[in-house]
């Protein structure tokens, strides 16, 4: 599976994806160009660690209709993003090896 994870990533998410045998790649800034060169186009999923970046969303689906969404981040996420987001998941109650391990 080619995962594209964007965002901080603190908790160290695309470790445990990769370590479940996936192929990753990780930007900071998730704008149209760097998810482009990440490789959105043939990602099966694009998972984003931060809030602030839920415009990217769009930008993803845009790029790729059929890539699965999550969201892997505490706080609220705009309305607007929440109708593309296949999946949310608050850090404080899974750890990345238990989400890593569900997104196969």
């Amino acid at each position: 599976m080619n995962v594209v994870i964007a965002g901080a990533d603190e908790s160290e998410l695309a470790d445990a994806i990769a370590a479940e045998g996936h192929d990753v790649t990780a930007i900071d800034v998730a704008d149209g160009e760097s998810l482009e060169a990440a490789g959105i186009g043939d990602a099966d999923v694009y998972v984003l660690t931060e809030m602030a970046q839920a415009t990217s969303i769009a930008v993803a689906k845009d790029l790729n209709r059929d890539v699965r969404v999550v969201v892997y981040a505490g706080g609220s996420l705009p309305e607007f993003a929440t109708r593309q987001t296949d999946l949310m998941v608050d850090p404080a109650l899974l750890d990345p090896d238990t989400v890593a391990e569900e997104l196969a």
